[in-house]
C-alpha cells in the first residue's frame, strides 16, 4: 500500500473514532493563578529558574488534580502562569525550553530528554497523563538561528511566548506562538506568520490563542469564522481597563459576538489590576470570577456544550445595523460634548431625564438609545457615547463603539474615566448603532464590575436590550465593534 494511502486511511480511522466517542457536553475548567514572581530582575541560573517554575507548577498541579476530581475534561491555566512577566530578553532565557512541533508524536512524561532538557514540559505532560485531563499552559519557546537567516536576532535565537496543550495521555497535541505581542513583551519575538492552531477531541474542535490576540483578526477571527472551532482556549495576563476592557466584560462579550465557547484563564495580581477569568459561551458566562480584593487564585469548573453551533438554541445571526438605520435620528435634539476614554475622544450626550430617546453620532456611526431609569440617583450622571476611529498609541486598530456610560462624577469632564460603582438601575434599555462591521460584541457591566447573565438579549436586528430591567446598578451598556479592515499595519511586526 502506498504511504499516502496509509496516511489517508489512518486519518479516516482517527476521525471515525472521534465521531464514535463524541460527547454532546464536556466539563471545562480554568484556573486563575496568583503567580509567584521572581525575586530578582537579574538573570538567574537554569536551576534557580526551574525552582521558581516548580513552585508555580506545584500550585497549578493542585488545581489540575482538583479539576480532574470534579470530572473536568480540560483545564486552562494563565499566560505567564509559570514564571511571571518581569523580564528582559536576556533574563528570561533560563526559563525557556525547546518546544517541538506536535507532529513529532511526543509524550514528555515518558520520554523527557528526547528533545533536550525539558523539565517543564515533562511535568505538565505528567500532570495531564496522571490525571487523565487535557492541560493547557503558557511557557517560553526558544529556537536557534544563524546568519543564514537574515531575520535572526543578534543573540542567535528566536524566543516565543508559547501555549502548549497536552492530552489525557500526556502527549503534546498543540503548540501556539503568540502573534500579537503586547508592547511591553520585548523579551519575545513575533512569529514570522500567524499560526492557526486547532485540534480535535471527542468533545469538539478546539483553537488556541493568547491574551492580546483576541483583539485582532489573526488568529482570533480566522479560527472561529473560517476554521469553525467550537471552543477557544485562552491563557491571558489581562490588566483590567474600565469602562470597556475589563477581562470578564470583554471576554464574555467576545464569546457571545463570535458564537463560540471561550475558556479564559487570567493571572491574579491586584497590584497590576489582573483578575477576571471565566467559562464563556455564546449565551453568556457559564461561570466567571472577578475579585480585586483577595490575593488568592480560583478554580472554576462548568459543563458546556461541546458543539454549540449544533444546539437548537444557538443564537441567530445578527444584522448589527438593521434597526439603527431604520429609526428616527434624534441627534439634533440632544446637545453633545467631547469626552476622553483614555486617549480616545468620544462624542457624548447627557441623559438628563429618567426616560427618553437619544441619538449620538461620530463620523459614520450613529448610536441610538431608548431607556427608562427605575431609580435615578441625583449624584450620578449617565451619557450616551459614540466612537468611530483608530484606538491605540503604538499599535492602532479601528473601533466602533456605542455606549450607555456612567460618569465618574457629576462633572461632565469625568465622563469616560473609570468608575467601579453605581447606584442607578434601569427599568429598560435598548441600544443599537449603524455599524459597518459584522464583528460587534455586546457588553453589560454592573456595579462592582459584575456581569449580567440572562438579563439582556441581542435581537437579530442589532438591538442590545434588557429583558426585565436590571437587577443591579449599571456601569456600562456597550456595543463594541471591531472594523479589522481599517486597522493600520502593525508598526513593530512590519520590520520582520
Amino acid at each position: 500500500m502506498a504511504p499516502s494511502q496509509t496516511l489517508v486511511r489512518a486519518a479516516v480511522l482517527a476521525l471515525a473514532v472521534l465521531q464514535a466517542l463524541a460527547l454532546d457536553t464536556f466539563i471545562a475548567a480554568v484556573y486563575e493563578h496568583a503567580v509567584i514572581l521572581p525575586r530578582t530582575i537579574h538573570k538567574v541560573s537554569p536551576d534557580d529558574a526551574l525552582a521558581l517554575m516548580n513552585r508555580n507548577m506545584d500550585v497549578l498541579e493542585g488545581a489540575v488534580k482538583e479539576a480532574a476530581k470534579q470530572g473536568a475534561h480540560i483545564i486552562v491555566t494563565p499566560e505567564d502562569g509559570i514564571y511571571g512577566w518581569v523580564f528582559t530578553r536576556e533574563t528570561i532565557y533560563p526559563y525557556l525550553e525547546d518546544i517541538p512541533d506536535p507532529e513529532v508524536n511526543w509524550i514528555p512524561c515518558t520520554d523527557p530528554t528526547r528533545f533536550g532538557r525539558a523539565p517543564v514540559q515533562e511535568r505538565l505532560s505528567c500532570m495531564a497523563k496522571n490525571n487523565s485531563i487535557y492541560v493547557v499552559a503558557n511557557i517560553g519557546d526558544k529556537k536557534p538561528c544563524n546568519s543564514s537567516d537574515p531575520k535572526c536576532p543578534s543573540d542567535g535565537r528566536y524566543q516565543y511566548n508559547t501555549d502548549v496543550v497536552f492530552d489525557t495521555e500526556g502527549k503534546l497535541v498543540a503548540r501556539y506562538h503568540k502573534y500579537n505581542l503586547f508592547r511591553q513583551e520585548t523579551q519575545f519575538n513575533y512569529p514570522k506568520e500567524p499560526e492557526f492552531i486547532t485540534f480535535e477531541t471527542p468533545f469538539g474542535k478546539f483553537g488556541i490563542f493568547t491574551c492580546f490576540d483576541i483583539l485582532f483578526r489573526e488568529p482570533a477571527v480566522v479560527l472561529v469564522s473560517e476554521l469553525q472551532v467550537d471552543t477557544v482556549l485562552f491563557p491571558t495576563a489581562w490588566m483590567n481597563v474600565l469602562p470597556f476592557l475589563t477581562a470578564v466584560e470583554f471576554h464574555s462579550a467576545w464569546a457571545m459576538g463570535m458564537g463560540v465557547n471561550l475558556l479564559s484563564a487570567n493571572t491574579h495580581n491586584t497590584i497590576m489590576s489582573m483578575t477576571g477569568s471565566g467559562l464563556f459561551t455564546p449565551h453568556g458566562p457559564a461561570m466567571y470570577y472577578y475579585n480585586s480584593k483577595t490575593k488568592e487564585g480560583r478554580l472554576l469548573v462548568a459543563e458546556l456544550s461541546a458543539r454549540p453551533r449544533l444546539s437548537p438554541n444557538y443564537p441567530a445571526a445578527v444584522n448589527w445595523s438593521s434597526y439603527a438605520t431604520s429609526v428616527k435620528n434624534y441627534s439634533r435634539e440632544n446637545k453633545t460634548f467631547p469626552g476622553a476614554v483614555r486617549r480616545d475622544i468620544f462624542t457624548f450626550s447627557e441623559l438628563k431625564h429618567k426616560a427618553g430617546n437619544h441619538t449620538v453620532c461620530q463620523k459614520d456611526l450613529c448610536c441610538h438609545l431608548t431607556y427608562q431609569m427605575s431609580n435615578k440617583s441625583k449624584d450620578e450622571v449617565y451619557v450616551l457615547g459614540a466612537f468611530d476611529g483608530l484606538h491605540g498609541s503604538v499599535i492602532k486598530y479601528h473601533w466602533q463603539i456605542c455606549t450607555l456610560l456612567k460618569c465618574k462624577s457629576t462633572d461632565l469632564s469625568t465622563c469616560g474615566q473609570p468608575a467601579e460603582t453605581a447606584q442607578t438601575k434601569f427599568a429598560k434599555f435598548s441600544l443599537s448603532g449603524t455599524f459597518d462591521t459584522n464583528y460587534v460584541f455586546p457588553e453589560v457591566l454592573y456595579s462592582g464590575v459584575q456581569l449580567a447573565p440572562g438579563e439582556f438579549e441581542v435581537l437579530s436586528d442589532g438591538r442590545l436590550q434588557s429583558k426585565n430591567g436590571t437587577s443591579k446598578p449599571v456601569l456600562t451598556v456597550t456595543l463594541f465593534g471591531r472594523h479589522y479592515e481599517k486597522d493600520l499595519p502593525h508598526p513593530l511586526r512590519s520590520f520582520l
